[in-house]
């Protein structure tokens, strides 16, 4: 990363740099959130909505999502560190060319490289439930405001394998870790209720908070839809795009009743670890593992937020 060389290596990715204006922004959603309330509780009382109010920020759970973010900041930095030993070495040795970072095509191959990878895995991981579990803690809040944004896993080890085409196409390591800090950068500002719908043509080609409103959403209708992460394009390509067309009620199906965060992490994983000690056959076994959230040996597959106890 020779353009960054004059900066401190642990100023170096574009993450840390976007915390001050994450955290200032929060501040700016949570004072809007606090001299609206009064006005949307009296909205309420003929909603449809029997959630929290639009917008709405409640403190426990947001203490719980910064505080799960600070922690994926430090778990983030140890997987790319593992995942940087093995992309030097395709890129080194196993990679058929390397392109040049002072290339303006190497640019775009890294960031819609990372952007289809990332829907990739992000869809996997809504339909696969040992991914699952290392995902369904971002899904956990009640609540949509930039808090939530920050509620983020602590295994990144599926996002370090699904990136792995790129430096074996080529794309120097960094620029895959620069061009995936850019895209969790976006992702932040589409976790509003405080934006409504943009312009036709940007709602069209990106995602948006409207887009990505619909993909918390435990409503039926909006279950396992828009994975995109800067493009929503990828959604209307391969089948999982769905509009807005009511306001999402958040969460999941089955609510989370605790605001620990080990928990909020962990509490799949020790799902899984009980239907399998408990499963009869391989087949069953393999089903509570590798099958869709929500999967019963004669059950059928059911949405990632759907169906399961703990789900």
């Amino acid at each position: 990363m020779e353009f960054l060389d004059f900066l401190p290596p642990q100023m170096r990715d574009p993450v840390l740099f976007a915390i001050p204006f994450f955290l200032l922004l929060l501040i700016i959603e949570w004072t809007a959130a606090r001299k609206l309330e009064h006005l949307e509780s009296e909205d309420s009382e003929d909603s449809r909505d029997e959630g929290p109010p639009s917008g709405a920020y409640h403190t426990r759970d947001s203490w719980a999502s910064i505080s799960m973010g600070l922690v994926s900041v430090a778990t983030m930095g140890a997987w790319k560190f593992l995942a940087l030993l093995g992309y030097a070495a395709v890129f080194a040795y196993v990679a058929p060319w390397q392109l040049s970072a002072s290339q303006w095509y190497t640019w775009v191959i890294a960031i819609l490289g990372v952007d289809v990878l990332f829907y990739a895995y992000h869809r996997t991981a809504h339909r696969v439930r040992l991914i699952w579990a290392t995902h369904q803690a971002h899904h956990s809040s009640r609540y949509f405001n930039f808090a939530t944004a920050l509620r983020q896993k602590w295994n990144n080890s599926g996002e370090i394998l699904m990136w792995l085409p790129l430096p074996l196409l080529g794309v120097p390591p960094w620029m895959v870790f620069f061009s995936f800090s850019l895209n969790l950068i976006y992702q932040f500002w589409i976790h509003t209720e405080r934006i409504g719908k943009l312009w036709r043509p940007f709602e069209f080609i990106f995602n948006t908070p409207s887009h990505h409103r619909v993909h918390h959403g435990m409503d039926q209708l909006y279950l396992d839809k828009n994975y995109g992460g800067i493009l929503i394009i990828w959604d209307r390509l391969f089948g999982s795009f769905q509009a807005e067309q009511f306001r999402p009620h958040y969460g999941l199906t089955k609510p989370v009743n605790t605001f620990n965060i080990w928990k909020l992490q962990t509490r799949e994983y020790a799902a899984i670890g009980r239907d399998v000690r408990a499963a009869r056959g391989l087949r069953a076994k393999l089903g509570y593992i590798f099958g869709p959230p929500g999967w019963e040996p004669t059950a059928e597959p059911s949405p990632a937020r759907e169906a399961h106890a703990t789900s």
